[in-house]
């Protein structure tokens, strides 16, 4: 059975609010200890300082949008999709965990193997999102490109600073 316009809107509005909270307590912790990232040894091509905000920015509104999709293609179905939307929830977790783990008790090495599972488990919400609606997998490309970066990143980060963590 379809829901209204205002339905419509109020899911969306909860997804957006849903990683507007992640990302809000994300940036509150990875903010409070940039000088200790920035104390790091890392390697050339990691990105600008500010690159980060801008980019976790767009891949989170991806993200809010692609569980919007598939929560509403539900419309058109009997029921909305338990497993892609808690294989959703389960890596907007990982994400958060990912950012308590490096940022908040700065521990690199945790947060790798943290990081490992968020891509895994972003893999299994792009298989699961396509099962329901092939833009919302497509939107979550750019968020998978980057967290193999971002995993890459953190592997580099630990190696090189192994001794003092």
């Amino acid at each position: 059975m379809p829901s209204s316009t205002a339905v419509r809107a109020g899911t969306f509005a909860s997804s957006l609010a849903t990683v507007g909270a992640v990302a809000a307590t994300g940036g509150l912790v990875t903010w409070r200890r940039l000088g200790w990232y920035r104390s790091l040894a890392r390697p050339r091509w990691t990105a600008p300082d500010l690159a980060f905000g801008p980019i976790w920015s767009i891949l989170y509104a991806e993200q809010a949008v692609a569980a919007w999709l598939v929560w509403r293609s539900g419309d058109d179905h009997d029921a909305v999709d338990v497993p892609a939307l808690t294989s959703y929830s389960v890596q907007l977790g990982l994400n958060l965990a990912w950012t308590l783990l490096f940022f908040g008790v700065r521990r690199p090495a945790l947060a790798l193997l943290d990081v490992c599972a968020l891509w895994i488990a972003i893999a299994v919400t792009i298989r699961e999102f396509g099962k329901r609606h092939k833009l919302a997998a497509g939107l979550l490309l750019p968020y998978f490109a980057w967290t193999t970066y971002a995993a890459l990143l953190n592997a580099d980060i630990w190696w090189r600073n192994r001794k003092n963590a």
